[in-house]
């Protein structure tokens, strides 16, 4: 059939919305209408080529739509359900998914090629015939798409499009990465870096989980005013405007759980983290960005002061129990999601809306599709 959706053709390149061909599901996949799709920073990631992928590929990884069709070994949705894509197809069997860590599935390999979990293309741009891969073998800035069973789990009816792809990554890494990750406690003192889609989910995590102290470095004021309507005690403008109030709040000791949700982390950066998080502290990275290896901090601060460093995939979450519950305390109005909603966009809009993303203009933009 055909779909249109944005495809990335080269590092550094732009969006290009185009005719896409879209394989039927085999035996075990599913064919679903997208109606909405996040707009997170992974994505664009691989634009700026801090996640090696093979290009070209389809964007999108947050998801929400109906299933149009099955193939005959599917069991977990039928024609006609609502769904929310999951970032990772997890097996269930393998060694990771029977310790409950689905989040780091064996499936997980070979996802940077987009490809089904045959190693074949379910895209092919309609022009050339080229077969190409979807990110994270999903590719949801098409309207169309063709996954493994395992990467769509049914959500009730009643739940907007535009809310519940938003759960599908950034809601779940943003909430586990300070429930999870962090582990935290009523009582304890929590800094989060940043407060994009992900952060402000880990600040609404934090707050849940009980913090008595919820502060947020973030250098653009209208999201530092924002995160107080997540939950946030405290706002600043950087982590050294923070450090003041740190002092204070733990007698010179530092955050129990320093959560780094940047949107692109560096060996400095998370260095800064490290030297806020006091003794017995955890500092939570699920910011993507550098692959060299260099960290600033000392050796001798994680013995002596029993420090830790967390890094957190997907929120450390399981997802087929974890997305459900998180939109049942939407409905339950105990977590935030419409309100993670800045702006709404058209496929033809993607790259405009990367680049309010990258202004600061946006804690999340959702690409909303039409079917015509």
């Amino acid at each position: 059939m055909r779909a249109k959706g944005a495809v990335i053709h080269e590092v550094g390149g732009q969006w290009k919305t185009e005719d896409i061909e879209l394989d039927d599901p085999q035996d075990s996949e599913v064919l679903i209408q997208v109606m909405a799709s996040g707009l997170c920073h992974s994505d664009d990631h691989f634009v700026t080529g801090d996640i090696p992928v093979t290009l070209p590929m389809v964007g999108g990884h947050e998801g929400a739509g109906i299933v149009v069709k099955v193939g005959k070994k599917v069991t977990r949705v039928k024609v006609g359900d609502h769904v929310s894509t999951l970032f990772i197809p997890a097996c269930g069997k393998c060694r990771y998914c029977a310790r409950g860590q689905s989040y780091i599935c064996n499936n997980g390999a070979g996802m940077e090629h987009g490809m089904g979990m045959d190693g074949t293309p379910r895209f092919h741009i309609a022009d050339s015939g080229q077969g190409i891969g979807g990110v994270v073998r999903l590719g949801t800035f098409s309207n169309y798409l063709v996954c493994h069973e395992s990467q769509a789990i049914q959500i009730p009816d009643d739940i907007p499009f535009d809310v519940a792809c938003l759960v599908s990554c950034g809601v779940a890494t943003g909430w586990g990465a300070a429930v999870n990750g962090g582990n935290i406690r009523p009582g304890d003192v929590v800094l989060v870096m940043g407060t994009g889609g992900v952060g402000m989910n880990a600040v609404q995590g934090a707050r849940h989980a009980g913090a008595d102290h919820v502060l947020v470095a973030e250098p653009v004021e209208w999201k530092r005013e924002e995160a107080l309507k997540f939950g946030a005690t405290e706002s600043f403008e950087s982590v050294e405007a923070a450090k003041g109030r740190i002092a204070e709040l733990t007698n010179g000791q530092g955050v129990d759980v320093a959560i780094v949700t940047v949107g692109r982390v560096d060996g400095k950066l998370l260095g800064e983290a490290l030297d806020v998080t006091g003794k017995g502290g955890v500092t939570v990275l699920t910011a993507v960005g550098s692959y060299e290896r260099s960290i600033e901090a000392s050796p001798q601060d994680f013995t002596n002061l029993a420090k830790s460093l967390q890094g957190v995939m997907y929120g450390l979450c399981n997802p087929v129990s974890d997305i459900p519950r998180l939109l049942q305390m939407w409905r339950d109005g105990r977590i935030k999601l419409d309100e993670l909603i800045t702006t709404r966009y058209t496929v033809d809009e993607v790259n405009q809306g990367f680049a309010d993303m990258h202004g600061g203009k946006n804690i999340r933009g959702v690409l909303i599709h039409s079917h015509e």
